[in-house]
């Protein structure tokens, strides 16, 4: 990990302030079917070779091994982090067989509800984890030949859960429900509901129209749900690393096995391309000391992601959880305090609508922010001018980012219309620093394939910045912390409820009212 006050970090530090992207500079990677464009990060021949220290520093090398022969990454919960053998054929033989063991039963499930035309909706209840991943990729492939229509609940928000089943025909409808411990409060509350309105419904034996995707067999036996309706994943899975478990099963059901497949194929390329590439060519890598640099040297406290294409809508909050929840610690593996600026905030919005929402700020403001575009080249559709301009506006946003507007420059333009001392005033309210870095990320088409190498890219961006912050990307105490107050309260025990802040207490004797 880094510690400041060695020199692999000062040359790190120093390389980093020195560098800047030269004007007629392209830097591009290709990785698992993606471009990779980092032309306006700091790159110097100076700052690669104090990366390369730094990363050696880190065991970079090593560590990565580790990943992927399912050594114990995860100190905290002493576990591997073994989702990479979920798509490839690099893991220990007994856990590749429980792997195919349970791709198999998947693929039986997916096939016989195919032959006996079952179920024109499936509903998917998860949350986190369990449902982002899913969520997303429904919402970036589907398409006009869908097998079924998915709908997804996983907010303790009845709303969720209504709109979720509202006009469906329950005898007609899948229920899946994904919980790694199979006592998810949120997901096991919307599916005690959704038993009771498949019931309400007609359906004489509800539970034979609901499966089980969950790390706890037994606990998904003793709900009531029949063995071959439960399909596992496991502790070495972490949920924001699950999408190519079980799962994904929804998206096998929604979008076809060869989708789901496809998934599975991108995210194996990227796997290589992670494994194989030397440290400047390799994608993961580079976008990890990226971030690092921008944030513990050049004092950036957020990224932005912006997909200029509307299909990758759910890819920021996915992105979100994958980032945030791996790299929001203050403590490191050695549970020591963090010395220095790590773990930005993600956030951001498909442009152009982004455009018009923060880019402002992104332009203007003093903190800023760098900003990762994405987009595809070939659109699905045949608007050719729709689609010319979305990715004119991305690049132009891009390179304003970038080159910025001097003072000088806006008085000139200004100067042309209106009176000097005005134009002189004006001016200075169109200065746009520039200098701001991005990288753009760019997939020849949206297919399950490259979608898949692109969240890959960001799974071992995340395990790459982990190490060089001496972070562990593979625990989640803070989300476990809320969730242990959450029960004490919703123990109605007063005894429970003492210690908790006045505010608290207030709210919960108002909520006493609803009863």
């Amino acid at each position: 990990m880094i510690e400041p006050s060695k020199p692999a970090w000062q040359a790190f530090e120093q390389a980093v302030k020195a560098a800047k992207p030269e004007p007629g500079q392209l830097r591009l990677i290709q990785a698992g079917g993606l471009t990779i464009d980092l032309s306006t990060q700091r790159d110097s021949p100076r700052l690669r070779q104090a990366a390369q220290h730094l990363l050696n520093q880190c065991q970079f090398d090593q560590q990565r091994d580790a990943l992927f022969e399912g050594r114990i990454v995860n100190r905290s919960e002493n576990r591997p982090a073994l989702h990479t053998a979920l798509r490839g054929h690099h893991a220990p033989a007994h856990i590749r067989a429980l792997v195919e063991h349970q791709l198999d039963r998947m693929k039986s499930f997916v096939d016989q509800t195919n032959t006996l035309n079952r179920y024109r909706n499936v509903v998917h209840l998860g949350i986190g984890g369990s449902d982002w991943g899913p969520r997303m990729v429904w919402h970036a492939l589907r398409g006009m030949h869908n097998r079924r229509t998915l709908r997804f609940a996983a907010n303790i928000d009845a709303h969720a859960i209504v709109a979720a089943l509202d006009a469906l025909d329950p005898r007609d409808t899948l229920i899946i429900v994904a919980s790694k411990s199979f006592t998810t409060t949120e997901t096991m509350t919307n599916a005690r509901h959704a038993i009771d309105w498949l019931a309400q419904g007609g359906v004489s034996n509800p539970l034979s129209q609901v499966v089980a995707l969950t790390a706890n067999v037994a606990q998904a036996q003793q709900f009531g749900i029949s063995d071959d309706h439960i399909f596992e994943f496991w502790d070495w899975v972490g949920g924001r690393y699950s999408i190519w478990s079980t799962i994904g099963l929804p998206i096998a059901l929604g979008l076809g096995w060869r989708t789901f497949e496809a998934l599975l194929e991108g995210g194996r390329a990227m796997d290589e391309h992670f494994r194989h590439a030397k440290p400047e060519e390799n994608a993961p890598v580079q976008l990890a000391l990226n971030m690092v640099a921008n944030t513990s040297v050049l004092n950036f406290s957020s990224e932005v992601v912006c997909p200029y294409d509307a299909r990758l809508t759910d890819f920021v909050p996915w992105l979100q959880q994958l980032q945030m929840e791996s790299l929001g610690k203050a403590v490191d593996q050695d549970g020591q305090p963090s010395t220095m600026a790590t773990s930005p905030a993600i956030w951001g919005m498909p442009g152009t609508d982004s455009q018009h929402t923060f880019f402002q700020w992104l332009h203007q403001s003093r903190q800023g922010a760098p900003v990762d575009f994405i987009f595809c080249l070939q659109p699905e559709h045949q608007l050719i001018d729709h689609h010319r301009q979305l990715l004119i506006n991305c690049l132009a946003q891009r390179a304003a980012l970038w080159h910025g507007k001097s003072e000088q420059s806006t008085y000139e333009r200004l100067s042309q219309s209106m009176p000097e001392q005005q134009a002189s005033w004006l001016a200075k309210h169109g200065v746009h620093p520039g200098g701001r870095p991005s990288t753009l990320i760019v997939l020849p088409e949206l297919d399950a394939s490259r979608l898949g190498a692109l969240l890959a890219l960001y799974e071992h961006k995340v395990f790459v910045a982990g190490l060089l912050w001496g972070l562990n990307p593979f625990d989640q105490w803070g989300v476990e912390f809320g969730k242990e107050l959450a029960r004490q309260l919703l123990a109605n025990d007063p005894s429970k409820a003492e210690h908790f802040d006045t505010s608290t207490r207030h709210w919960l004797q108002k909520l006493t009212e609803l009863d």
